[in-house]
Parts: structure tokens; sequence; C-alpha cells
């Protein structure tokens, strides 16, 4: 059972492209990625950490290559992964060629930094070798010196124009399989800059509010900024950059995607927030619940409240639904319509079972 949007978002249409298995832009659903935090260097952490950023559910995991032992290790990293790979270099064109030709997918890269034109031409014709993308990644904290002097500081136009330069760069090696971001840690530049630069082109936007904090604040600031942009139909594919375990920035991504009803994976769980009419403890329960349905990826509604003053309401909109009663006996609701009373110590068990039940249904019709 799914609830129809009170409003429709138009994306943008865009030009795709492929990074590996994953295509981004057009009417492709919009990716989430993240970012290792291990040493590249050492493999066997950093592939058991993008195995785990995966099966939080990123479509793509980008990946440090500061020095040539970290491309190296690329080779042998991408042999036992299932996630295409975007290779993060900065300055040294040498590092770009040894990511595309050791597995890398898409090459994170700002070619002003790279140097002159012939290195450029390099870097361009092994992606076009290793049928490799590019992100042109530009961020307020690294403007080019002659646009800062242009603008004083950095500001949404001058985001763009180091953009548009550095795109138009790779346009004349005829490289066009490229996406972009414009970040900044400030959420009105990030904004600004974004709408700005969709209006100028029609490449995949990567968009994301960078350097954006912990947990909390950081999960707050990309909430505005990428809802901002999304219910303008801009964005592509989506980073959240948090001070936290990466797991959790695409758990926040996802979350962003679901509440706008532009991704469905998972259990979507609408819960209230618990009062004195509570029937049983809500936000117990709902945390235990997270944990213990976190495996599921077949899109599910489960709506857990505490009385009857909303319960039946929600519940008649969600797969699954659990409203607090008197005396311990609360209703489940399937499909909308009740079933049976629930005793407060059995509602994760039933709610369990019936979950696992329904995505069973669901993947054998």
């Amino acid at each position: 059972m799914s609830i129809r949007p009170f409003r429709d978002i138009n994306r943008k249409k865009t030009k795709v492209i492929n990074v590996g298995k994953v295509k981004i832009g057009g009417d492709n659903p919009i990716s989430v990625q993240s970012m290792t935090n291990t040493d590249t260097k050492d493999v066997l952490a950093t592939i058991k950490q993008i195995n785990d950023i995966a099966s939080a559910g990123a479509d793509i995991v980008r990946v440090s290559c500061p020095d040539e032992d970290s491309t190296k290790a690329l080779k042998e990293i991408t042999k036992s992964i299932d996630v295409p790979i975007v290779a993060d270099i900065h300055f040294h064109f040498k590092r770009a060629i040894e990511a595309a030709q050791n597995g890398a997918n898409c090459l994170r890269i700002n070619p002003g930094n790279i140097g002159d034109k012939k290195k450029i031409k390099e870097v361009v014709k092994a992606a076009k070798d290793n049928d490799c993308s590019i992100r042109v990644g530009v961020n307020a904290g690294s403007l080019e010196k002659d646009i800062l002097e242009k603008f004083k500081e950095p500001c949404p136009e001058a985001l763009v124009e180091s953009a548009i330069r550095n795109i138009e760069v790779l346009e004349e090696e005829d490289f066009t399989n490229l996406k972009v971001s414009v970040k900044s840690s400030d959420v009105f530049l990030s904004i600004g800059a974004y709408r700005l630069l969709s209006n100028k082109i029609d490449y995949p936007l990567h968009i994301g509010i960078t350097e954006a904090g912990s947990f909390l604040p950081g999960t707050i600031k990309s909430s505005i900024g990428f809802g901002s942009l999304l219910l303008d139909g801009i964005g592509d594919t989506i980073r959240v950059s948090l001070s936290d375990d990466p797991v959790n920035e695409v758990k926040v991504g996802n979350e962003i995607l679901k509440s706008l009803n532009l991704r469905h994976r998972g259990v979507k769980i609408i819960s209230c927030p618990s009062c004195a009419r509570q029937a049983f403890q809500v936000i117990k329960t709902v945390k235990i619940l997270e944990e213990k349905l976190s495996h599921i990826k077949t899109p599910i509604t489960l709506s857990i409240i505490g009385c009857v003053v909303n319960g039946p309401g929600e519940a008649s909109m969600t797969d699954i639904g659990i409203t607090g009663g008197g005396k311990g006996n609360n209703m489940l609701y399937l499909s909308g319509v009740q079933k049976e009373k629930i005793l407060t110590d059995n509602i994760i068990e039933k709610v369990v079972s019936e979950v696992e039940k329904k995505v069973s249904e669901i993947e054998n019709n």
C-alpha cells in the first residue's frame, strides 16, 4: 500500500551517464553515495567498509587516492566489491590515470588543479579507454585564485564560473561523460550555486552540503539543502557529508529521498512522538523495530501509533499498522483493515513476522 504524494516532483531532465552499472541522470532513480574513511592502502579494511556502505543502501562509493599505493590498491579492492567506485583525485594527474586503469568507474577531479592541457588530455584518454566517467568537483573552499579575486568571496556566481570553466576544459577534449558538483558548507550558498548551474547546463548534478558537521547538525543542514533542491527537481545523485560513520551518511541520504517519495527501499516507519495517551512504549518499540528490520530492502510501510487518536487513520494508509489500545490490547492492521488484537509484549514479534510475510508475498508475485 502506498500513499500518493501531495505533490509530484518534476525532475529536470539531464544527460544520462554511467558510473559503472549505475545510470545517473534523465529519468533514472536518484542514487545515494558515500565515501570511505579508511586508509585506502589497507585493502581489507577498505573492502569491508565499502561492503558495509553498500549494504546500508549506497549505490556508489568514493575512495580517496592521494598516492600511488592507494591507486594500486584499487585493483585488488574492485575485485571484491559489487558497487561502482569513484576515485577521489585532487592534484596529480598520474593518480587519475592509475585509478582509471585499476578499476575506478569514475574520477572525481577538478581539471583546473590537474595542470596543463597535455596532462588533462592524458587523463581524458585514460577515462575514455577504461569507460570511466568524471565528476567535476567544485568546492567553495578551493576556488581558483583569479575567480576569488574577481568575486572577492565564494558566491554562487563564483562556483558556477569555476564549474563551467572546468567543464569546457573537458569538452575541448571531446569528453562529455561527466557530472558536476558545486558544494559549500553554507546551505544558502550551495542552494544558490546549484540552482544557477542547473539553468546553465544539462549534465547530471551531484548535490551535497560539504563538511556539514556531526550527525545531528549535519543531518539537519543536509536535509534543508537537499530538500530545497530536490523539490525544485534538481539533483541526480547525492552524498550526505557527516563527521560520522559513512553508513549513517547513507541512511540519512536514503531517508531524505524516501521522505520525498523519490526512493522506495526498505521499511518506512510512520510513528508518533508518544505522549501520556500511549498504550505501549512507542519510542523503545520503534528503535527495536528499526534494528530488527534494517535488513529489509523491499519497500514496506509500517505505522506504529501509541493510541487511537491518529492510529486508525495512519494504519489505513500503511501496509502494516499497530494502534495502541486499553489494557495492553493493541490493534493490528493489515493493508488498512483491522485484523486482531495484539498484547503489548507481543508487538515486536508480531510486527517482524508480518513484515517478513509481506515481503515474501511481494517478492513471489
